[in-house]
């Protein structure tokens, strides 16, 4: 008998990082910050064939906004929110949490806040950081994302990665402060790993079968919705190539980009999806997870 190629029951949150290619944190060492406005940007063509796919998929989603691109490209927020879309920040210049104290964090994504809100007419609730990058050493963002007005964060990746991660950490949604959400991306539970199962460079090296199989086993099996993310650049072949960049960057950034759009429209007819927002806001945290212990490092 033939699988269902849907899971009626569960709709899944289905997420895009507005950045372009030049802001990834994998390229700091190479491109520096002062010289964005001078690379060719990209975003807003990315952006438009994504709204167009959506759509076309009768999707809605949530588009995690750098204040930076926002600021650039104003008309942009507006048609995402025009399109029913959810608003929401991704900070504003892509700087990694782990790398700011209090502070200047909370002076980051308020900032970014209030431009996306100021040019979008919307609230914007929900915050990401880039590269994931909360984790056991600056838990106390958790309290400035409160002060700063936001009701969730999906900052969290429970995986263990060079770059970022939290293995430990519970792998669905739960309270993290009073009146704060966190809704980490998704992972699959293999044994005593979780392994990647939400987007992002995993999506594109890993046959779409076995990414469809993840996330459909997440939804039948652990019950719970899924978090899926990728970024406007991931669907540009087109792309400038960024020179010098060492091997490990390079194969990570490139693989099968030309790949993703017709793997990312897939996604959208095998599964149910929906805004973060519409999603996790009001819903109880998972009973399946563990009791998050998590403090103020």
């Amino acid at each position: 008998m033939l699988m269902p190629t849907k899971t009626p029951a569960l709709r899944n949150a289905m997420s895009i990082d507005v950045e372009d290619y030049f802001q990834v944190s994998a390229f700091a060492p190479y491109i520096r910050r002062e010289d964005w406005n001078g690379l060719e940007c990209r975003v807003e063509r990315n952006i438009g064939r994504i709204l167009a796919l959506l759509a076309d998929k009768q999707v809605k989603a949530t588009f995690f906004t750098l204040g930076w691109i926002a600021e650039r490209y104003p008309q942009l927020v507006k048609t995402i929110v025009a399109g029913g879309h959810e608003l929401a920040s991704h900070g504003y210049g892509h700087e990694r949490a782990s790398d700011l104290c209090p502070a200047a964090f909370l002076e980051d994504i308020a900032s970014a806040k209030k431009l996306l809100e100021d040019l979008g007419g919307v609230p914007v609730v929900g915050y990401r950081a880039p590269s994931f990058s909360i984790g056991k050493a600056n838990l106390w963002a958790f309290d400035v994302l409160r002060e700063a007005g936001y009701r969730y964060s999906s900052s969290v990746y429970p995986i263990a990665h060079d770059h970022y991660g939290m293995p430990d950490s519970p792998r669905f949604a739960y309270p993290v402060r009073e009146g704060l959400l966190e809704i980490p991306v998704t992972t699959l539970r293999m044994g005593s790993r979780n392994l990647p199962s939400s987007g992002g460079g995993y999506f594109r090296l890993l046959p779409y079968a076995l990414s469809r199989w993840m996330i459909r086993r997440v939804n039948e099996v652990d019950g719970e919705p899924a978090v899926f993310y990728f970024h406007p650049w991931e669907i540009d072949p087109g792309q400038p190539r960024v020179a010098g960049i060492d091997a490990k960057t390079r194969f990570r950034h490139y693989v099968n980009i030309p790949r993703t759009e017709s793997r990312i429209a897939r996604l959208l007819e095998d599964f149910r999806w929906g805004r973060m927002d519409e999603i996790f806001l009001g819903r109880e945290a998972s009973p399946r997870a563990p009791a998050p212990t998590l403090s103020p490092a």
